[in-house]
This record gives C-alpha cells, sequence and structure tokens, in this order.
C-alpha cells in the first residue's frame, strides 16, 4: 500500500495549521507534507509533528513573494543571492523536522525573456541547492507544473525535468511527478511513471480536471496505486488535492485504502 502524505496546506483548512497535524493523525495518515513552514520556528512544528505521532515527507524552498504572485526563484537570473539564503533556511528546516525531501520551485518565465539564460540560472542554482541538500542526506526534487494552473511557470513537462536532472548528474536530484499536473500537460501516466522511475523522487495526487479527492474525474487512481506497488515505489504520495467539503467527509478513498 502507497505511504500517503495528508497536504496540510490543502486540507484539513477547517481548523488553523498548528491543528491540522492533529486533524490528520486522527485521519489515519502517518505523514503530511506542506507547501512552505517558514512562518513557525521549526522547533514548533517538529513538536506539532512529534505529538502526534507524524513524518513530514515534504515542503518547498523559500518561494520568493508567494503573497505578491511568485512561485519560486530558482530560473530568476539577479535573484541568485536570494535564492541560496532560502536553501540554507530550507536545509535549517529539514533538518529540525527530520524532512527526507525538499522541493525547489522553479519560478515564473517572462514574456520575451532569454530562455537560454534562464535555463543556465535553473541548472546553477538546482546544482548548489542539491549539492546542499547532499551534504545532510535530503533528496531535492523539481516538479513540473501545468501551463493551466501556472500559465508561465519555467517548468511544465516530466520530459524537461528529468533532461534537467540528467544534465546536472548528482544522484540526489530528482523530479516530483504530481499525476495531475502530468495528466493534464502529458498524459500517458503509466508508461511515464515507468520510463522515469529511477528518476522520481515523490509523486502526488488529485482528480482531474478539478483537483478533488482522487475519487472522481478522468485519472482512474486504483490503477495508479496498483502501478506503484507493482513498480516497487517506496516514496511517499502527497496528497495535493482541494476537498469538495470538509476533509474528513472526502476521505472514504482513504479510509477504504488503508484499511
Amino acid at each position: 500500500m502507497p505511504k500517503f502524505a495528508a497536504n496540510l496546506s490543502m486540507m484539513f483548512n477547517e481548523v488553523p495549521f498548528p491543528e491540522r497535524f492533529a486533524a490528520a493523525a486522527r485521519a489515519g495518515f502517518k505523514a503530511v507534507e506542506f507547501l512552505f513552514p517558514y512562518d513557525h520556528a521549526p522547533a514548533e512544528i517538529a513538536a506539532w509533528l512529534k505529538e502526534n505521532g507524524l513524518r513530514n515527507a515534504l515542503f518547498n524552498l523559500p518561494p520568493g513573494d508567494f503573497a505578491g504572485g511568485e512561485r519560486g526563484i530558482a530560473s530568476l537570473p539577479g535573484r541568485e543571492r536570494e535564492f541560496r539564503d532560502g536553501v540554507a533556511r530550507a536545509v535549517d528546516y529539514a533538518l529540525a523536522l527530520e524532512t527526507p525531501t525538499v522541493h525547489c520551485m522553479a519560478g515564473y518565465f517572462p514574456a520575451g525573456g532569454d530562455r537560454a539564460r534562464h535555463h543556465a540560472v535553473y541548472v546553477e542554482n538546482v546544482r548548489h541547492a542539491a549539492q546542499e541538500m547532499a551534504k545532510h542526506g535530503r533528496t531535492l526534487v523539481i516538479e513540473p507544473i501545468n501551463h493551466r494552473d501556472m500559465p508561465g511557470y519555467f517548468l511544465n513537462t516530466q520530459a524537461q525535468g528529468h533532461a534537467i536532472r540528467k544534465e546536472i548528474g548528482l544522484p540526489n536530484l530528482k523530479v516530483q511527478m504530481d499525476f495531475y499536473h502530468c495528466q493534464i500537460v502529458e498524459g500517458d501516466l503509466t508508461t511515464t511513471f515507468k520510463d522515469n522511475f529511477a528518476g522520481i523522487g515523490h509523486v502526488q495526487i488529485a482528480s482531474v480536471p478539478e483537483r478533488h479527492e482522487p475519487d472522481e474525474g478522468e485519472v482512474d487512481y486504483r490503477h495508479i496505486f496498483r502501478l506503484l506497488d507493482e513498480t516497487g515505489y517506496e516514496g511517499f504520495v502527497g496528497c495535493e488535492y482541494k476537498p469538495r467539503g470538509r476533509t474528513e467527509d472526502g476521505l472514504g478513498w482513504f479510509k477504504e485504502i488503508a484499511q
């Protein structure tokens, strides 16, 4: 059975962030992930994890001005110092929370930009982040994201992600495969997953097209879960979806699998 991690940035929003850890544990989750931990001290989050018997599967590097619309700065020329400071901060959190995997957001490619220049900056920044994470036994992942949800995002396809992974060539650099994003951009989920299996460091799920619980829409997640088991995927499965209503009311799919 896959190891599911509740995404506390999207799930259990009925209660404040500190209370979502207990809510996830009561629902039967053994792990959680979230976008960003930086509004809280590492010791606080570590305590919430320990109190509820949870592991932290994943969080993201600092994204720049998230409230102002930024979605990462790794591909943005001129932001290299800020990016490196963010890597150092993320390492501190990863150590305190015992987080095995950290996600590096690429950011938006500006209209009329020089793609070759942005690519070079992105590769150098990702290489630096992966090297810093490797010093502490952590994995860095990069994630292709669809243009419908984030128009202009720099990294869009699994093929692009794995090409960059191979270009950098560090063993602790992997690609995150969110089946929701991949279905929208590429489809062919089974073959894409199998072909890239060795380079996939984390997966996430949500229904397509509405990004709700994985029990509706055009992706058969019963098949996906069997695929994960059959291929021997040992990582976490992040439940990065927007509940249709109260989070607990939509967990029938999870209870059916977990029991």
